[in-house]
């Protein structure tokens, strides 16, 4: 139980020492991190068609 007591005192006071973003910047982040998602998320479904559309043409299904 003292381990327990310890390491919860450990992380209070590491938390106290984190340098928390402003609002602005995590809603600045969030839009980045959304955005390269949508992006990469477009990019690997063309791919992913284009070689769908291959593979079809080379197996005479298309």
């Amino acid at each position: 139980m003292q381990k327990i007591q310890q390491y919860i005192k450990e992380v209070i006071q590491e938390m106290k020492k984190v340098t928390w973003p402003t609002w602005e910047e995590l809603k600045g982040s969030t839009l980045v991190v959304m955005l390269f998602s949508v992006i990469m998320g477009c990019y690997i479904a063309a791919i992913d068609l284009g070689l769908s559309f291959i593979v079809d043409k080379l197996l005479g299904r298309g």
